[in-house]
């Protein structure tokens, strides 16, 4: 009889706490009331309702129940952009847990883009991340093994691979990528990503170094909004719109433009799973806090291929794809013969999806995700750590850490400020 009742305990309390651990899930995997019928919208949450955020409201196919933001200012402004009536909350862990929300999408400053995200996909939510993926590579592969662990869709929001012309190339990737793959260029390849090339890399993104220390307003918890970064004082540019100047919360003009121009190189030379083997930086040592300009970064792959990023920008006509049979220019002016006519012979790349609404509805992995877009977050990640300590760097594709360099290691995992913890 004894047995039998304490059996019986530990049924009941296991019981209780599987139920307490799934009462949190979205609409989509429920039946009932809160079943997602396919004529309906899917439901967002957004995390930082700044410019950027209140710039996705409107996505098709989805509809904004839920808001998160530190700075009451903001929640006030993006109240207003969709006609009130939409939840409110100040700690993003309420959106993430509100049932009501199907996707969530983070819109923060990078430094808060693991964590989160983290967090997302344990709540069983889908997500949609703005760029970078992450602003460390340890963060990088949490995101990756949650997602992973917990069956998430994720979209990484840099569209260029698969949708609109690429910057100054002024045609869509996939005409690069289908170029790259008929060999007319030859192997390996040197891509030279510039403002001769057509790519601004924004130095204008840099930190001061002479921060006067302010009092934070009173509609900004401040506090909050460093969350996991290191404590500093205040300062106007510190935050909000001027935060990519410092590296606790992104990495300038490569942290904000990085993700942008690299994932549709990565995506052409075919390097979604492989990271480069060597990063080489040419640069004025870099502040402690403040982000500085940089002159070139160079990676190089096992098999030979470079990307070339030129901050300089002193060599004019310069190739965009340079290959030992042919070189391609901006607006897809090359040396090869007819190349355009040739082109057209050849097959188009493999389709992708690149419906959000309808990889969330399907379960299909959206065409710029947690897997191949944690590879391009690395590529902006060994660039800024090559950066700050300004020195040659070489990186283990395979096991994704750096050779024989315990300083550069350690900018892989970095410390989170308590109590955050990914």
């Amino acid at each position: 009889m004894s047995e039998n009742k304490t059996s019986r305990r530990n049924f009941l309390k296991k019981t209780l706490i599987g139920a307490a651990a799934f009462t949190i899930v979205p609409r989509h995997v429920l039946g009932g009331k809160g079943f997602l019928a396919p004529s309906d919208h899917l439901t967002k949450g957004v995390i930082g309702v700044g410019a950027m955020g209140r710039g996705h409201f409107k996505y098709a196919g989805t509809k904004t129940v839920a808001i998160c933001d530190v700075d009451t200012r903001h929640l006030a402004l993006a109240q207003k952009a969709l006609g009130g009536g939409v939840t409110e909350h100040h700690d993003f862990r309420e959106l993430i847990q509100n049932p009501e929300v199907d996707i969530v999408h983070i819109a923060t400053p990078p430094h808060w883009h693991g964590l989160m995200a983290v967090e997302a996909a344990r709540s069983g939510k889908d997500i949609w991340c703005e760029k970078p993926m992450t602003r460390t590579i340890g963060e990088g592969k949490k995101v990756k093994e949650a997602v992973a662990q917990h069956g998430n869709i994720f979209r990484l929001n840099t569209w260029f691979r698969f949708d609109a012309n690429f910057y100054g190339m002024n045609v869509p990737v996939k005409k690069i990528k289908k170029l790259v793959d008929t060999g007319m260029l030859g192997w390996p390849l040197k891509v030279t990503i510039s403002k001769h090339t057509g790519f601004d890399w924004k130095f204008y993104w840099v930190g001061r170094e002479d921060l006067p220390v302010e009092q934070a307003p009173k509609e900004l918890d401040y506090e909050m909004w460093l969350g996991p970064a290191p404590h500093k004082p205040y300062s106007t540019h510190r935050v909000h719109t001027t935060f990519r100047g410092y590296w606790d919360y992104d990495g300038g003009g490569l942290g904000d433009m990085g993700q942008h121009y690299l994932d549709p190189v990565q995506y052409f030379l075919g390097k979604d799973e492989e990271s480069p083997i060597k990063i080489e930086v040419d640069a004025p040592q870099q502040h402690s806090d403040a982000v500085g300009t940089w002159r070139k970064i160079t990676y190089t792959y096992a098999d030979g291929c470079q990307i070339v990023l030129d901050g300089a920008g002193t060599e004019e006509g310069l190739a965009y794809i340079e290959g030992p049979k042919g070189k391609l220019y901006k607006g897809f002016v090359s040396d090869i013969p007819d190349m355009e006519r040739k082109l057209a012979q050849y097959p188009d790349p493999a389709p992708q999806m690149t419906d959000f609404v309808e990889a969330c509805r399907t379960r299909q992995k959206f065409a710029l995700n947690e897997q191949n877009g944690y590879y391009s977050a690395t590529l902006v990640n060994l660039g800024l750590a090559a950066l700050r300590l300004n020195r040659t760097l070489k990186f283990d594709s395979e096991k994704q850490v750096f050779v024989d360099d315990e300083a550069a290691n350690r900018l892989i995992d970095q410390p989170m400020r308590g109590p955050w913890i990914i």
